[in-house]
C-alpha cells in the first residue's frame, strides 16, 4: 500500500523516534558514573535540593564545573525534583532530548532541501551513531543534548525567518512593517541565547547561519560585497551573544586551563590538526571509542605535515567546487567550524579529543557524505537500490555498535575498564578506574590502577592524590605523605587537596605545616573554614572526614 507524501513524512518521524527510544532503552537500568556526575548531580547540594529560588539564583551566578550553563543546572534540579536520585529518570530525560533533536534535525533538513530520504538518513546517522552514545548515556552531559535542542530550534526559526525575507519581507530592522519575519528572527535569537546558557560550545552557530545562507537557503546570489555585508550585519546580535558567552566561559574555565609548561603551543597546534583527522576517522569507522582519550606527549612531525597538507588540499578542492557542489563546502566547514571551541587551541582538561564534542559537528560531515554519495551514485545503473543497500548497512552497523557502546556505560567500572582497554597509557582513565574500584570495595585493584596511572604520567595530580589517600587508609603514612605532597605541589589551587593534606599533617603532629595548608584551602573555598575549625579545635562534635 502506497503512502501519501504526508503519511510518508510522518512515518519517517515515527521510525526515527521509535528506533532511537528502543536502542537507548537499556540506559534506564544504568546508574550514575563516578566522573562529573557527583559534581553535577549526586553530590551537588544545590541540584539535589530540586527547584528552589536560591538554587535558580545559584545557577545563574555560579561557574561551578568550570562552566556557566544555568539552564543545564536548572534541568538537573528539575530532574531531582521529579525523580529524586534514581538515575533512570535522569537518563530518560537525556534520551528524550536526543530523540527530539533527531526529529528536529530531520524536519530542518527536509524543510531546507526538500530531499526527504537524504534528510532522513542524516538524522538517522545522527541518532544512532555510536560516537554520540557518550552525550546521551552520561547523565552529566545533559548540556550536550539540551544545547543541541535549542540549536535545532534556532535553525528552524531562522529558516522560517528567511522564508519571509525571500518573499521580499524586510529584515529585523524593519520589523514594524512585517511582524511575522521579526517574530521568527527574535525566536531564533532567544533560542540561541538558551543554547548558550546550556553549553557554550554553540557559540559557532552564527557562522553556521551564514553557511546555510549560501546553501541550502540560497540567500547569497552572487558574491557581491553588498549581499554579504547585509547578511553579516543581520547576524550581529547573534555574534554579540557569542562574544559574551566566550568571555564568561573564559573566566569560568580559566582555573582549568593547563599551564603553558605542560602543554606548549606547538603541541596544542599539532593536536588540533591530528584531532580533526581522528574525529573524521572515528565518525566514518567508529571503533575503540573511549570516555577519555589521553593527551599525547608528542606527535610524529612527518605525520603532522602529511595531515596538514591533506586538510589544506581538501579544503581548497571543496572551495573550488562550491558552486557545483555547495553541500561539500557547507558540510566541511560546518564540521571544521563547530569543532573549534573544543578542538584544543585553548586546552581545558586532560583529553586530546572527546566523543561528546562530535555531537553537533558530525552533522556537517553526515551532510557531506550523504549528499556526496547521492550525486556519486546518480551515475550508476541502479542508484536507488545501491544507495538503499549502503544506507541500510551503515545504519544497521551503527545500531549494533551503539548498543555495544551503551552497555559499556552500565556503571563506572565498566566504562573506565573499557576505556583503559582501548587506549594506551591512559593515566586519567586509570585514576578514575581506581576510584570506581575503591567505591565498590576493591582497594587492592584500586591501588594497582593508581600505581599504573602515576607510572604513565607522574605529573598527574589527581592520581598522586588518590594514591596517597588510599595509602593513608592502609596505614602507610610515609608513602602517603610523598604522593599527597606531590599532588599539592602540582595543583596548589585545589582546596580539597590542601584541606586533606592539612588534615593528614595535623593528625601526624605537624601543626604548623597543617595550618598553612588549611589557610590555602580557605583562600580558595571559604566554606571550608568551619571544617578546619573542627579539625584544629575538636570538641564534642565529631570531626568531619576529609573532603575527598
Amino acid at each position: 500500500m502506497s503512502l501519501s507524501p504526508r503519511q510518508l513524512f510522518r512515518a519517517i518521524c515515527l521510525a526515527l523516534a521509535g528506533i532511537t527510544l528502543l536502542v537507548y532503552l537499556p540506559l534506564l537500568g544504568h546508574g550514575f558514573v563516578d566522573y562529573d556526575d557527583p559534581d553535577y548531580i549526586t553530590s551537588n547540594a544545590h541540584v539535589r535540593a530540586g527547584i528552589t529560588w536560591d538554587g535558580i539564583v545559584w545557577a545563574f551566578t555560579s561557574t561551578d564545573a568550570s562552566n556557566w550553563h544555568p539552564l543545564t543546572w536548572i534541568s538537573h534540579m528539575l530532574d531531582c525534583q521529579l525523580f529524586g536520585f534514581h538515575a533512570a529518570g535522569h537518563h530518560l530525560v537525556n534520551v528524550l532530548f536526543h530523540t527530539a533533536n533527531t526529529v528536529l534535525l530531520f524536519l530542518l533538513l527536509n524543510r531546507l532541501t526538500g530531499a526527504l530520504w537524504r534528510s532522513a538518513l542524516v538524522a538517522a546517522l545522527f541518532a544512532w551513531h555510536p560516537m554520540h552514545v557518550e552525550s546521551v548515556a552520561w547523565a552529566s552531559e545533559r548540556k550536550d543534548v539540551l544545547s543541541a535542542f535549542f540549536w535545532m530550534l534556532t535553525l528552524l526559526a531562522y529558516a522560517r525567518f528567511t522564508r519571509g525575507a525571500e518573499r521580499g519581507a524586510p529584515g529585523p530592522e524593519h520589523s514594524g512593517s512585517h511582524p511575522p519575519s521579526a517574530i521568527f528572527y527574535l525566536l531564533a535569537l532567544l533560542s540561541f541565547a538558551c543554547g548558550l546558557m546550556s553549553k557554550p560550545m554553540v557559540v559557532t552557530l552564527p557562522f553556521v547561519l551564514l553557511l546555510l545562507d549560501f546553501w541550502p537557503i540560497h540567500r547569497v546570489q552572487g558574491s557581491t560585497f553588498k549581499v554579504l555585508s547585509r547578511l553579516i550585519v543581520e547576524k550581529i546580535p547573534f555574534f554579540l551573544l557569542s562574544l559574551g558567552s566566550c568571555l564568561v566561559t573564559y573566566r569560568a574555565q580559566h582555573a582549568a586551563f593547563w599551564s603553558p609548561d605542560s602543554l606548549p603551543l606547538p603541541l596544542r597546534l599539532m593536536n588540533v590538526l591530528m584531532a580533526y583527522v581522528r574525529y573524521i576517522s572515528k565518525l566514518l569507522w567508529p571503533t575503540d571509542l573511549a570516555l577519555i582519550y589521553p593527551y599525547p606527549h608528542f606527535w610524529p612531525m612527518p605525520v603532522v605535515v602529511i595531515v596538514t597538507v591533506v586538510l589544506l588540499l581538501l579544503t581548497t578542492v571543496f572551495v573550488l567546487q562550491a558552486k557545483r557542489f555547495p553541500y561539500l563546502v557547507i558540510g566541511w566547514f560546518w564540521f571544521l567550524g563547530t569543532l573549534v571551541p573544543a578542538i584544543g587551541l585553548v586546552q581545558v582538561g586532560v583529553q586530546s579529543m572527546a566523543d561528546r564534542y562530535s555531537y553537533l559537528p558530525s552533522i556537517g560531515l553526515f551532510i557531506f557524505v550523504v549528499w556526496g554519495l547521492n550525486d556519486l551514485l546518480a551515475r550508476s545503473p541502479r542508484p536507488e537500490k545501491i544507495g538503499g543497500a549502503l544506507a541500510a548497512i551503515a545504519l544497521v552497523a551503527c545500531l549494533a555498535l551503539a548498543s555495544v557502546q551503551i552497555n559499556h556505560w552500565r556503571n563506572s567500572v565498566a566504562i573506565f575498564w573499557h576505556t583503559v582497554k582501548v587506549t594506551t597509557d591512559n593515566y586519567a582513565a586509570l585514576d578514575c578506574l581506581g576510584r570506581a574500584l575503591e567505591n565498590i570495595g576493591k582497594p587492592d585493584q584500586a591501588l594497582e590502577a593508581y600505581t599504573q596511572a602515576i607510572n604513565a604520567e607522574p605529573r598527574y595530580p589527581s592520581a598522586q592524590f588518590d594514591l596517597g589517600m588510599l595509602l593513608v587508609e592502609r596505614n602507610r603514612p610515609d608513602e602517603a605523605s610523598n604522593h599527597i605532597a606531590i599532588a599539592v605541589r602540582l595543583e596548589p589551587q585545589n582546596p580539597v587537596m590542601q584541606f586533606d593534606y592539612g588534615v593528614f599533617l595535623f593528625q601526624h603532629g605537624n601543626t604548623n605545616a597543617a595550618a598553612e595548608h588549611f589557610r590555602r584551602a580557605i583562600e580558595e573555598r571559604p566554606d571550608l573554614r568551619d571544617q578546619v575549625e573542627k579539625v584544629m579545635h575538636p570538641s564534642t562534635t565529631t570531626t568531619n572526614p576529609p573532603a575527598r
